[in-house]
């Protein structure tokens, strides 16, 4: 049954026409994907679904004017005042109980006893996982997703995976994150050029079909072009014919056999005039109506300069804790990070990843211990939040500021456009620009800076996907050290070969990446369980190797013999890991 639909549905702000001639069918229990570009449109269309825009033209119908509508925000900037007002009013209605159960599963434990100081400290992703708890409760008939992974951390993002497959009603997802697109959605809505194309199937198959259609149309295209140059060649060919026939037509003659001679050719030149004009008739009805030529994907370039070496060691803890109030983040931990490693931060949201982060550029200091940074380290460091930036200014005017020298302009400029800014996208102001334009500003910004140590925390965040694909490419040749968060399974197992897990209270470093991290699931089944610290190790690796046991699946269909194997291995691990859990 059709819950939604949008008919031909437009919207523009200002001089910018974002949604074009959208048509959008959602039926009742289906899970969609909504991707595009950054600036597509995929917001504002959400908006528009949920009721809080109105389109500028075309219809918008809901099936049932009862119908309920929960929508995660893209961006969960709450207030502490928000949060705790909505805890207690939850609380204290009759969906209390399932508030806090959703938070206790998210990680969240005995949120009702939270006093204003926890709500202050709250990490960007506890605010998401509060928010889905919300919104969750309130038991909703569709469900949209803005971004939801964008700030969870494995435990919430597998949480999420298993509610949605069990969850009964509709769900749209606004999402870039590719491993949670292939677990969650039945079929892909693309905003490109301001339309909806539809695919059925998780985002790899999305992939994979948009890629055969673009084949497709590009060789009926060629074959096209092929037909339309031999028209054109015909029609050459009956001009020169054509004129030749005009010219004897036309020659001075009394006798009686020039006259026929010159009808003759005045009735061949008039055929061949009809032949002209049906060969171009047919060459303009090609042009309308025929094969138009398939549009390439919009290429995103970073190019991040490689750093001089300096030095061997660049971080370096000695018995390092850090503590709010009675909230130990990590404490006696130990670890170096030397000049070209690629590291990894791996935590449950709140356990002091960004804290760390602010350590190590100078915004915090540990409380026991040290924490050292080579004093000849340049360190670049892009920060979750996008929302930073002058809203006033212009893109062009921010960069300008930063780049008095003329070259230097220059070269922002072409990096700027190597990232898909033409020079209207220059001129708008940031306020006007989407939360993956914004990010991509940033990024420009700490590009252009000669940095020896990148900080990256959640850069895949708000940027869409073929902007995450090519950041993977030029982070691949970055040779300076990269110290990343994220919760982007995809984008830590091609970044990241080696890992700082925060775990039992402390840091731990591990030489291997991400992949071989979880791999380590396998063998806990033999592995000791003596103490409490092996336990909780354990439990992270059991949870890790679900999550990539979850994405093997997504690869298969249920007839594979290889999808048993792996459901046969996933419910084992999952018994494995509520064995851990009562330990």
């Amino acid at each position: 049954m059709t819950l939604f639909n949008c008919r031909n549905v437009t919207k523009s702000f200002g001089d910018l026409t974002v949604l074009r001639n959208v048509n959008l069918d959602i039926a009742q229990g289906e899970r969609i994907g909504l991707v595009g570009m950054n600036g597509a449109g995929k917001t504002t269309l959400a908006n528009i679904i949920f009721g809080s825009l109105q389109p500028d033209g075309g219809s918008v119908s809901r099936h049932d004017r009862g119908l309920k509508i929960g929508y995660l925000l893209q961006s969960t900037s709450y207030t502490v005042h928000t949060f705790s007002s909505m805890a207690d009013d939850y609380i204290d209605e009759g969906d209390g109980e399932a508030f806090l159960e959703l938070a206790s599963h998210l990680g969240l434990k005995k949120v009702q006893d939270w006093d204003a100081g926890r709500y202050g400290g709250l990490s960007g992703g506890e605010k998401t996982k509060l928010a889905i708890a919300h919104i969750w409760a309130s038991k909703p008939d569709i469900l949209i997703l803005d971004e939801p992974t964008n700030h969870l951390d494995l435990q919430g993002v597998e949480w999420l995976i298993h509610e949605l497959r069990t969850f009964g009603a509709t769900v749209l997802t606004i999402s870039h994150d590719r491993y949670f697109l292939d677990q969650t959605v039945e079929r892909i809505i693309e905003l490109e050029d301001g339309e909806a194309h539809a695919y059925a199937g998780n985002y790899t198959f999305y992939r994979e079909e948009k890629a055969r259609r673009y084949e497709s149309q590009l060789h009926q295209y060629i074959e096209q072009q092929k037909i339309e140059q031999k028209i054109e060649s015909e029609i050459e060919r009956l001009k020169k014919w054509s004129s030749k026939s005009h010219r004897e037509a036309g020659k001075v003659g009394k006798m009686a056999e020039m006259r026929g001679v010159k009808e003759f050719y005045r009735t061949k030149a008039k055929k061949m005039d009809q032949q002209i004009k049906s060969r171009i008739k047919r060459l303009e009805k090609i042009e309308v109506e025929g094969v138009q030529k398939p549009k390439e994907e919009a290429k995103v370039q970073f190019e991040v300069d490689s750093p001089d070496k300096r030095g061997r060691r660049i971080v370096e803890a000695k018995r390092a804790s850090k503590a709010y109030g009675d909230r130990n983040l990590f404490r006696d931990s130990s670890f170096a990070i030397q000049r070209g490693d690629r590291i990894g931060l791996l935590g449950p949201n709140g356990c002091g990843k960004t804290t760390l982060i602010r350590i190590i550029t100078g915004k915090e200091v540990v409380d026991e211990g040290e924490l050292w940074l080579s004093p000849t380290a340049k360190v670049g460091y892009l920060t979750q939040d996008v929302t930073d930036l002058n809203p006033e200014r212009t893109v062009l005017k921010l960069i300008e500021e930063e780049h008095h020298i003329r070259s230097e302009a220059s070269k922002a400029r072409t990096l700027l456009a190597n990232m898909g800014f033409d020079e209207s996208m220059l001129r708008k102001p940031i306020n006007q620009l989407s939360l993956g334009e914004r990010t991509r500003v940033k990024l420009a910004q700490l590009i252009l800076r000669d940095i020896d140590v990148l900080i990256l925390d959640e850069p895949t965040n708000h940027l869409d996907l073929a902007s995450r694909e090519q950041l993977e490419e030029a982070l691949d040749s970055y040779q300076g050290t990269l110290i990343v968060v994220s919760h982007d399974s995809y984008f830590l197992q091609r970044i990241c070969q080696k890992l700082l897990v925060f775990q039992d209270g402390t840091i731990r470093k591990f030489e291997s990446g991400f992949n071989e991290y979880m791999d380590k699931a396998k063998q806990t089944k033999t592995a000791p369980r003596n103490n409490s610290k092996e336990v909780e190790e354990q439990k992270m690796i059991v949870e890790n190797r679900i999550l990539s046991v979850l994405g093997e699946l997504s690869k298969y269909s249920m007839s594979d013999p290889q999808y048993d194997a792996l459901d046969k291995e996933f419910k084992e691990l999952m018994v494995e890991k509520k064995q851990l859990s009562q330990r």
